[in-house]
């Protein structure tokens, strides 16, 4: 099974398992095609984060997340007036994009078939075409004059939802990298137009070091099973940490129970509220979720009051994809892949029209921070993709989402549906959520002066509201099925053995399916 948002992508992912491949060589191609489909969502010019479980075997973690260039310099940004890293239109907050570094780590250490059988689908798109989606039409809208300019090859084409969207830079990229490799693209003409519009930022030492890395990943037991994540600089660590304040807190066996959001929100906060401070790419993943640490913020936890005061909500939200893919030798892949904000930062390397990301906004430029902006780091990210396992080290689920700082949430909220309240994946998946928001973006939450506040989601409960306002929450309502709550998918293997899987509703046009 295969489950993406986009129903493109996810059959791209099929016809490379129906070809003879695995679940890796179906994870990217899924991924491939969706770079080509959804590029306000993701692409070749920004980051990625895998799980990979192999039956028998602990799961294995990539952190495929680029570094800042050479040139990176906090003091100079400062000297500007600024107090926070260029959000767009400015090439100091993009990194070295890590996806294609990504792709052919996991290639060569898991795949089957050859590079080019497994980006040969997301070839066919960009070369022939393929019906633009309702997100990337509403998304191109958005532009300003400048970017619609940078973006001018897509703006041109996806002018309703449907028309036919050719990326012929995009195939010949892919096609480079099928026959040539990582240096094929990092040392090719991509890397060289990345330089050209940072002069001096990037150098070729930056560009030939690899950008993928294997890392240990992070696990903890909880409701009777083992949760998998990635280690800092992801945030996965505060989905396990949430998780673990929640499993010995009274939470109700109805979701619908206000109690039930209360304290998840709550469980959230406690495991996030100083995020800002500690994570970074140096950070000790395993010190963060020590007993000793989350014990105390388990234990400040009230069923009948907030702890802390909420803040204003915000007018805009992060872009990403999550992916998943499991084989019939439940081989399984965990993988995000990112722009950060809707479109990156709304550069474009022209020789391709690659779109690039910006996840250099999550740095720091507070002078001695331990995620300062600088040479070589990398920033702290919020994708944090999710494996579970028996605790014997059978494979129980897939599942990840899209979310800026709300990913940890969204991911708590599914885990209690399916883990502990028993819900069918596609029930969990669908229903109502909340997300705590801060004032100006959905990577602001800990950071805004007033604290989070609670956006609960149209459909979610009609309880929730005056249950969370009498236990001290700020509430407001969004409309139902909105993709500020993510885009979430999973793959569960159910108790006989056989796979159920669920494509989150909000991306539109997403699908989860087998073969």
């Amino acid at each position: 099974m295969v489950a993406s948002a986009d129903g493109l992508a996810t059959q791209a992912g099929l016809t490379v398992m129906a070809r003879g491949g695995n679940a890796v060589d179906a994870a990217i191609a899924t991924n491939a095609a969706i770079a080509v489909t959804a590029p306000h969502l993701c692409g070749m010019g920004g980051d990625l984060f895998a799980l990979v479980h192999v039956p028998g075997d602990e799961p294995t973690a990539l952190d495929a997340s680029g570094r800042a260039g050479s040139g990176a310099d906090a003091g100079r940004l400062r000297d500007e007036g600024r107090v926070e890293m260029p959000f767009r239109h400015d090439v100091r907050t993009v990194t070295i994009p890590g996806c294609v570094d990504g792709w052919v780590a996991l290639h060569q250490r898991f795949g089957r078939l050859s590079l080019d059988e497994v980006l040969a689908p997301a070839t066919a798109l960009a070369e022939g075409g393929f019906p633009a989606s309702p997100l990337l039409v509403g998304s191109l809208a958005m532009l300003d004059d400048d970017a619609a300019e940078q973006l001018g090859e897509l703006a041109a084409q996806a002018v309703w939802p449907g028309a036919l969207v050719r990326r012929p830079g995009v195939a010949r990229t892919l096609r480079v990298i099928a026959e040539g490799g990582r240096a094929a693209f990092y040392e090719g003409s991509f890397g060289e137009g990345l330089k050209a519009l940072g002069p001096g930022y990037f150098t070729d030492a930056d560009l030939t070091r690899r950008q993928a890395e294997w890392v240990e990943p992070l696990a903890l037991d909880v409701w009777g099973h083992r949760l998998w994540t990635l280690p800092p600089a992801s945030q996965g660590y505060l989905t396990l940490s949430a998780a673990w304040i929640a499993q010995e807190l009274p939470v109700p066996p109805d979701p619908d129970d206000p109690r039930w959001a209360h304290l998840l929100i709550e469980a959230a906060i406690a495991a996030g509220h100083d995020r800002p401070e500690v994570l970074h790419d140096r950070a000790d993943g395993t010190a963060l979720l020590a007993a000793d640490r989350l014990l105390p913020r388990r234990e400040s936890i009230s069923a009948d009051s907030t702890s802390k005061e909420r803040g204003h909500l915000p007018t805009a939200n992060g872009d990403t994809t999550y992916l998943c893919a499991v084989d019939d030798d439940r081989m399984a892949v965990s993988l995000i892949q990112s722009n950060a904000a809707g479109f990156g930062s709304w550069l474009v390397e022209p020789g391709s029209g690659i779109n690039l990301h910006n996840r250099g906004l999550g740095f720091s430029l507070e002078e001695g921070h331990p995620a300062e902006y600088g040479p070589g780091r990398r920033p702290p990210h919020t994708l944090c993709p999710l494996l579970v396992t028996t605790e014997h080290g059978a494979l129980t689920a897939t599942v990840g989402t899209m979310g800026g700082d709300g990913q940890p949430q969204i991911l708590l909220q599914l885990l209690t549906r399916m883990l502990l309240n028993d819900q069918h994946p596609a029930l969990a998946v669908a229903s109502g959520r909340w997300v705590l928001r801060g004032e100006a973006s959905g990577f602001d939450t800990w950071t805004s002066p007033g604290g989070p506040g609670v956006l609960v989601e149209g459909h979610a409960s009609s309880e929730w509201d005056a249950g969370l306002v009498a236990r001290g929450h700020d509430v407001a309502r969004a409309m139902p099925f909105d993709s500020a709550f993510g885009h979430a998918h999973t793959i569960v293997v159910q108790a006989d053995g056989t796979l159920a899987a669920a494509a989150d509703p909000r991306a539109r046009i997403g699908s989860a399916a087998g073969g």
